[in-house]
């Protein structure tokens, strides 16, 4: 692939795009690529980078809104939010931990990927906090859609729409964010675990209880979950979790910023970085069922989040492993998030859309990028 292009205007990018509409020359679109290794290899001999559009744009911490160009590493987002306090909602991970490299994630595509951390089972994932964005189409035509505050679209939501698109249907050039109060404090209540079921039974009493449990994980053989909020409201639920949590075993409190640690590595996969030679899978599933995912893949690494509904995989870069990973989501889905390229354009990475989703599919992409020039083969082959 070309070196990157990094246009510094949205005017120039949409000239650049609009270029290669009409000759139909496929484009690679990325921020600091970051997470090239996932989903499958784009087909395009041409690499556009957002990069040079970065900044904040407007931080009104009062509104709990922030807009920041695509092109703004993800990092000096936290830190204008940190000065005030606040944080972003979906705890979005830092991707280098799994992919390697020294470039931090841009806003851009962790929004294009809708990148979610633990907090999703409390606050919903980045997808629910994306109030507006400014794009660009396939044939080079700029539009917005949303605002700055949360009841303001009528029709389609196309803020909903590209948030996960992977650069498939539009390129992103500014993201407006709602925003929270970051937590006081945090305390971790941690249970140690025969089994997976075990850890299982352990985060679905921590999640069924009244105490607003914000992250609910099983890493290392023990059952995890957080509160976080003010410190004398955390203290309090923080003991009354652990009375309930009694009748499962010893409970363990960690505290203050060994618990932000451990949850940043949960996180960020980091008990699954190992060499970027193996591969990495997602399954979501009903948390009934990962024993049975647990049991069906003996030779993987395994680290369940989302009270046991998010599993993360790690094993050999197989055709073979991905099969049994496929097979063991029946129920679920499942995603190959991170493999070499040879795995990635062997196999499909998502499951296939139903015929009649993949006619809608079909349909949009021809309205937003009639040339299919944008991030082609990225998420299904020839696509």
């Amino acid at each position: 692939m070309s070196v990157a292009e990094a246009p510094g205007s949205e005017a120039a990018l949409c000239e650049a795009i609009a270029a290669a509409h009409a000759a139909r020359e496929p484009i690679a679109i990325e921020g600091h690529g970051t997470k090239r290794a996932m989903l499958r290899p784009v087909q395009a001999a041409r690499l556009l980078s957002t990069r040079g559009l970065s900044g904040i744009t407007l931080y009104r911490p009062a509104e709990l809104v922030i807009s920041a160009r695509a092109g703004t590493p993800l990092p000096e987002i936290e830190a204008a939010l940190a000065e005030h306090r606040q944080m972003l909602i979906a705890e979005p991970p830092d991707p280098r931990p799994l992919f390697g490299g020294e470039l931090p994630a841009t806003l851009g595509g962790v929004v294009a990927a809708n990148l979610s951390g633990p907090r999703r089972i409390a606050w919903g994932g980045m997808r629910d906090h994306v109030l507006g964005i400014r794009a660009i189409t396939g044939d080079g035509q700029l539009f917005r859609s949303g605002g700055r505050v949360l009841k303001n679209v009528t029709g389609l939501d196309l803020c909903k729409l590209l948030t996960g698109s992977f650069g498939t249907l539009g390129v992103l050039t500014e993201i407006t964010l709602k925003v929270l109060p970051a937590p006081e404090a945090t305390v971790t209540l941690a249970v140690e675990v025969p089994d997976i079921a075990a850890g299982v039974a352990v985060l679905s009493a921590g999640l069924g209880s009244p105490f607003g449990v914000t992250g609910a994980a099983l890493w290392g053989g023990r059952a995890l979950l957080r509160l976080e909020e003010v410190a004398e409201s955390v203290r309090y639920r923080a003991g009354r979790l652990q009375a309930l949590l009694a009748a499962h075993g010893p409970v363990r409190l960690i505290e203050a910023e060994e618990s932000r640690a451990l949850w940043r590595a949960i996180r960020d996969g980091q008990a699954l970085a190992a060499a970027q030679e193996e591969a990495i899978w997602r399954i979501s599933i009903a948390p009934s069922e990962a024993p049975r995912v647990a049991a069906a893949l003996p030779w993987a690494r395994l680290l369940f989040d989302w009270g046991g509904g998010l599993i993360w995989v790690a094993g050999p870069a197989e055709v073979a492993r991905h099969r049994a990973v496929v097979a063991a989501a029946a129920g679920g889905s499942w995603m190959l998030f991170r493999a070499p390229d040879a795995l990635r354009a062997a196999v499909e990475v998502i499951p296939p859309d139903p015929p009649a989703l993949a006619a809608i599919s079909a349909r949009v992409k021809a309205v937003f990028d009639p040339a299919g020039v944008l991030n082609p083969g990225r998420m299904r082959a020839g696509g």
